[in-house]
C-alpha cells in the first residue's frame, strides 16, 4: 500500500510540474511574440501608418499559424513530436526553483516583502510614468537576485505581491510591460511606537 501511495505521489508532483511549466512556456512564448509584434511599431510615423508594422507581422503569425495546421493536418502523427517538444519544454521549465539551484527549498534566500518591492518600484520609477518589468529584472540581477528568471517570473511574483502591470508601459519611447506610476500602491506606513504615559 506504502509503495502504491509513494507512485501515485510521484505521478502527481510529475504533473505538477507539468502543468506549472506548460503555463510558464505559454506566457514566456506569449511575451516574446507580443514584444516581436510591438517591436513593428514605427516611432518616426504618426496615426495608421505607425500601427502598420504590427498589423503587418500579426498578418505573418496568422499566416504561419494557419500553415502549421494545414501542415499537420496532411501529417498528423507530426503532432506527436509537436506534443512531445512541449511536454520537454515543460518539464524543464517545471522545475522548483531549489531543483534549478541545487538546495534545499529552506536554504533559499527569502524574497522581499511587498514594501520592499513597492518601495524598489518607485525608486527605479523615479519621476517617469513607469519602469519596465525587463528593467526591474536587470536591476535585480545587478544586485545578484532574480538569477535565471524571465519578465514573466517577475510579473508572476509582481502578481503574487498585488502589485498590478501593463502590457503597455512606455517609457523612453518604448511600449513594454511594466509598473505604471499611476496603478502602483503605496506601501504601508510604518507603525509608530505609542509612548509611556
Amino acid at each position: 500500500m506504502k509503495r502504491l501511495a509513494a507512485a501515485w505521489a510521484d505521478r502527481c508532483q510529475a504533473a505538477d510540474r507539468i502543468t506549472r511549466g506548460s503555463a510558464l512556456v505559454y506566457q514566456r512564448r506569449a511575451d516574446a511574440l507580443t514584444a516581436w509584434v510591438r517591436a513593428g511599431r514605427r516611432d518616426d510615423l504618426d496615426g495608421w501608418r505607425a500601427a502598420l508594422g504590427p498589423l503587418v507581422r500579426l498578418a505573418m503569425l496568422g499566416a504561419a499559424a494557419a500553415a502549421l495546421y494545414g501542415i499537420v493536418r496532411a501529417v498528423p502523427w507530426l503532432m506527436w513530436l509537436v506534443t512531445g517538444a512541449w511536454l520537454r519544454a515543460a518539464w524543464k521549465a517545471g522545475r522548483a526553483p531549489a531543483e534549478t539551484a541545487g538546495e534545499a527549498p529552506e536554504e533559499a534566500p527569502a524574497e522581499p516583502g511587498r514594501d520592499a518591492v513597492l518601495t524598489l518600484l518607485q525608486e527605479l520609477i523615479a519621476d517617469r510614468p513607469g519602469v519596465h518589468l525587463s528593467a526591474v529584472l536587470a536591476h535585480l540581477q545587478q544586485h545578484g537576485q532574480g538569477e535565471g528568471w524571465t519578465v514573466a517570473d517577475v510579473r508572476a511574483r509582481l502578481d503574487a505581491l498585488g502589485v498590478p502591470s501593463r502590457r503597455s508601459v512606455k517609457v523612453a519611447g518604448r511600449v513594454s510591460w511594466g509598473v505604471h506610476r499611476d496603478d502602483l500602491p503605496t506601501p504601508a506606513p510604518a507603525e509608530v511606537p505609542e509612548r509611556a504615559a
